[in-house]
């Protein structure tokens, strides 16, 4: 019997406010979320921008004990499970713990504790031998990227199996994909899947000031990240949490839970190219996309949106045009296709899983979010990218798309519950 993955839980921590509302309200009116840098002085810095996250963790229920002990990713992703987890009703008091398994990705885990904890033993980076003297007790804690999924599973009681998946920006639509893998294969019946990243840090911004993949408009940080259009100049960097609970169909229908989609589809390859380059025309990227349609059983022409990684990068944007069309054909030209990485930045491992939760809201409300700031038409990037504003259109077939540095490239795709049954 074929196990089918139905999605009954949304959570999110994003910019512009917490929870899966203020989430969709944002996207859906077009707002950007991106401003100067607050989390620590930025001068210096050759971009000065961010998408930052208004978290407080108190408010948002946390332990003091908790928050003094977990960076500021954990604490992300545990508010989110427990928005996930509410909103699918599950009471997982009552299911078996070795069924329930938990799938959190993030990209860079707890940059910012690690480097406050260099900055304390090293006496701000001037003593080559550090003092160990000084060290946060929980310091242990923030080396091992395991942690966020540790967290989540303890919160939870998840006995089932726990993973971790860490594969730089595709991170979030890994977690996912593999989580459903897990239900699909019987190794669970429930999974809480997603991934948190806090990577706004000064060590992160200088990374990629090095690369100069991020903007330099700090003067508009509101209109900086812009996703497929001619004057964009990379992409703005960006915090949060997303988490999906992912559940067997069969199981959630006999319970009455509101199911708001399938993952239908999951494939991920690498491209053993270059750790942060992208070839022009999108092989590896139009690989993933026909597999996952694939695994479906979906034929490229009901594809009704794609969701692009559009990091507003002159290759990555190219490159992902190029694999749509690739993979697609002439149906790419019909397909709205939209990034909302113009409105709440790059969260890097995290932002696969808010994607996700934003195709998941586009399916349940019949609203495509829009591109943010695409003004001036590039000739290289010629799909139909949702201009500024969103439009409603009924989709019941979503393609999800991802590419990350060290040359992964993933795609998920997500259906109306029963879809392949008609």
């Amino acid at each position: 019997m074929i196990r089918r993955v139905a999605v009954t839980g949304l959570g999110v921590v994003a910019p512009g406010g917490a929870g899966v509302r203020a989430f969709w309200d944002l996207l859906t009116a077009g707002t950007t979320a991106t401003r100067g840098i607050t989390l620590f002085d930025p001068s210096g810095f050759r971009s000065r921008i961010a998408a930052e996250c208004d978290f407080d963790p108190l408010a948002e229920g946390l332990d003091p004990a908790d928050v003094a002990r977990l960076d500021r990713h954990v604490q992300f992703g545990l508010v989110a499970a427990r928005e996930a987890v509410d909103d699918s009703g599950l009471e997982l008091d009552a299911v078996d713990p070795w069924r329930v398994g938990v799938s959190m990705g993030t990209a860079v885990g707890s940059t910012i504790r690690l480097e406050r904890g260099y900055v304390e033993v090293s006496g701000g980076g001037a003593e080559w031998l550090v003092d160990p003297g000084r060290a946060d007790p929980f310091l242990y804690h923030a080396l091992v990227p395991s942690t966020l999924a540790a967290e989540v599973a303890d919160a939870h009681g998840a006995r089932g199996p726990v993973r971790t998946v860490s594969t730089g920006c595709t991170s979030g639509l890994d977690a996912v994909g593999y989580g459903a893998m897990a239900v699909e294969d019987g190794a669970a019946d429930v999974v809480i899947a997603g991934a948190a990243d806090a990577p706004i840090s000064p060590i992160t911004v200088a990374c990629f000031d090095a690369i100069k993949a991020t903007s330099a408009r700090n003067d508009e940080p509101a209109r900086a990240s812009r996703p497929f259009d001619a004057l964009r100049d990379g992409f703005v960097l960006g915090e949060g949490a997303a988490v999906l609970v992912l559940e067997e169909l069969g199981r959630a229908r006999r319970r009455g839970a509101r199911v708001y989609c399938e993952v239908a589809g999951f494939a991920t390859f690498g491209n053993a190219y270059h750790m942060t380059g992208l070839t022009a025309e999108g092989a590896e990227l139009a690989r993933a996309i026909t597999a996952a349609l694939r695994a479906a059983k979906a034929e490229p022409w009901e594809v009704g949106y794609v969701n692009a990684h559009g990091s507003s990068t002159k290759q990555n944007d190219r490159h992902e045009t190029a694999a749509v069309k690739r993979s697609l054909g002439e149906h790419a030209y019909r397909t709205p296709m939209s990034s909302i990485k113009s409105m709440i930045g790059h969260s890097l491992g995290a932002i696969g899983s808010l994607e996700l939760v934003a195709c998941v809201l586009a399916i349940d409300t019949g609203v495509v979010p829009p591109t943010a700031n695409y003004e001036h038409r590039d000739p290289e990037c010629d799909l139909d990218y949702v201009p500024r504003e969103a439009r409603e259109r009924q989709v019941d077939l979503v393609l999800s798309v991802g590419s990350g540095f060290g040359g992964f490239q993933s795609a998920v795709v997500l259906d109306a519950a029963g879809r392949r049954a008609r």
